[in-house]
């Protein structure tokens, strides 16, 4: 072989190597089983823990090895959860409990249930004024619990329904507003609105991740589209193609990735340094896999979801009821670079 030949041919082997090590992969599926619906999940990346809403109770399970460490139970139907920086203490939004849960981390205890407004939804803890802020999806307001005396301090207003929410760590508290199309930007200080941000292109926005660094926010929407937002101006910087029906979006700070779980049974991959925003990859999980959890110090994803049955017949009230989930299929699908 010639020189130059030997020199090419290491060229392409080295980049075949790095697009290798930047492919995602299912690496595992871990069994949990039970019984019913599920919702956002959390990563304690410090713990080594995953929290996950399902159904009437808080699952947590090693994100090293898959095994069940406990569960946070007696609730009705869990939505979210939050995690307190002392290490100590966590919350969960009970959705048909119209209650923000205080459990403790070490034990799962649960150490106190604070009335809400109506299906709290997504839940954050917000760090500058060491306050819990659960958005409630029915009453379509905000329920701000202030963490060293359990007490709601503020309910704030909002211009429509709630979905997930971010912090900057700086006092700012942004949040998705589905039926509207837009963020709100809420001062954490002075439980205010101080902003709203219409999203373009981009129907019923429901996960939200954020870059801390670049200011970025990252918002899924219906239509397969992610729209990405400086939350330093409000402006929108462009759009992603993602895939269906997605419910959660995240964000790996290592390598400025940002990602879209969607229920059509795929993980969406964008490239959130490059301008345009491309997609890197999209893999295929599994239907309904449509949350998921970043563990940002191993770069692992983590998705959740079941085996379908038969959806029940359509009613009144029901018009579009969802398939049944298959008792004792619940999983984690484990993926990895």
């Amino acid at each position: 072989m010639r020189p130059y030949q030997g020199a090419v041919a290491a060229i392409l082997l080295s980049v075949a190597a790095v697009s290798a090590a930047q492919t995602y992969h299912i690496a595992d599926r871990w069994k949990l089983g039970g019984q019913g619906g599920w919702d956002y999940l959390l990563s304690d990346n410090a713990a080594h823990r995953l929290y996950i809403a399902h159904n009437s109770r808080v699952e947590v399970v090693d994100s090293s090895t898959g095994k069940p460490v406990g569960a946070i139970t007696g609730l009705k139907s869990t939505h979210g959860v939050a995690l307190n920086p002392d290490g100590k203490t966590g919350y969960i939004s009970d959705g048909a409990g119209n209650v923000i849960v205080v459990f403790n981390r070490a034990d799962l205890a649960i150490q106190a249930k604070i009335p809400a407004g109506t299906n709290p939804d997504g839940i954050t803890f917000e760090p500058v004024t060491k306050t819990v802020w659960a958005f409630n999806g029915r009453s379509k307001d905000v329920t701000v619990l202030d963490t060293p005396s359990n007490a709601v301090i503020a309910t704030v207003a909002l211009p429509g329904k709630p979905e997930f929410a971010q912090t900057d760590g700086h006092g700012n508290v942004f949040d998705n507003i589905e039926d509207k199309n837009e963020i709100v930007k809420l001062d954490a200080a002075s439980h205010a609105i101080v902003a709203t941000w219409p999203l373009q292109d981009c129907e019923s926005p429901s996960g939200m991740a954020i870059d801390r660094t670049t200011h970025l926010l990252f918002s899924v929407c219906d239509g397969g589209k992610m729209a990405i937002v400086d939350y330093t101006t409000g402006k929108q910087l462009g759009t992603a193609a993602i895939g269906d029906s997605p419910d959660a979006a995240g964000f790996d700070a290592k390598h400025d990735l940002a990602f879209s779980s969607n229920g059509d049974g795929t993980l969406t991959i964008v490239n959130a340094a490059k301008p345009g925003f491309p997609v890197l990859q999209t893999l295929k999980t599994a239907k309904g896999a449509r949350t998921m959890a970043i563990d940002g110090s191993t770069g692992r994803v983590y998705l959740v979801t079941a085996q379908f049955g038969a959806a029940p017949q359509a009613t009144e009230d029901h018009p579009h009821p969802r398939p049944s989930i298959v008792p004792d299929t619940f999983e984690i699908i484990v993926v990895e670079r």
